[in-house]
């Protein structure tokens, strides 16, 4: 998955707008404009597309932490400079305040079943015996399984659609 496709799930499940967005970044301390925003929600055959680097997309979750869970004391957190699948799922249970019984509720909801033990072995350090790294699959069916929960489809109207390009990640 690429950070501008989660960027643009996040936007969807809560339903961000510019300004929100706009705010979430600037919630970690980064100014960005609503044209970079427009350009990282853009589909990668628009010639408008700009890629979103990990160092844009860590500084976004730590704005997402901090809007949802408060800014802790002291200096803030450096945002990472090279993300993997493992530390953005690590950001958004923090910023969702999850348990593991939330994630594996969420995950179930997309119809991906995944045990404690299998959950935990993602949030280890990447050295640990027991370690295991997040696959795309994983990542996606907890997005969804946020959608889901957080933004849930409605019997009638518009809004009866999945996220948009759900499908060909």
């Amino acid at each position: 998955m690429t950070n501008n496709d989660i960027l643009r799930r996040i936007r969807y499940v809560f339903d961000f707008n510019d300004s929100k967005m706009i705010s979430t970044f600037g919630a970690a301390g980064h100014e960005v404009t609503r044209e970079q925003i427009s350009a990282w929600l853009k589909k990668e055959d628009d010639p408008a597309y700009v890629k979103c680097h990990d160092r844009e997309m860590a500084i976004f979750l730590n704005g997402l932490i901090n809007k949802k869970r408060g800014k802790k004391e002291g200096p803030q957190a450096e945002p990472e400079s090279r993300l993997t699948n493992n530390i953005i799922f690590i950001k958004l249970k923090i910023a969702l305040n999850l348990k593991a019984e939330d994630i594996i509720a969420m995950m179930d909801l997309a119809n991906f079943h995944i045990s404690k033990h299998e959950l935990s072995a993602l949030f280890r350090k990447p050295g640990h015996k027991h370690y295991r790294t997040c696959q795309d699959q994983i990542l996606r069916n907890f997005l969804q399984g946020m959608q889901l929960k957080y933004r849930p489809v409605s019997e009638s109207g518009p809004e009866n659609k999945s996220v948009p390009d759900a499908e060909t990640d």
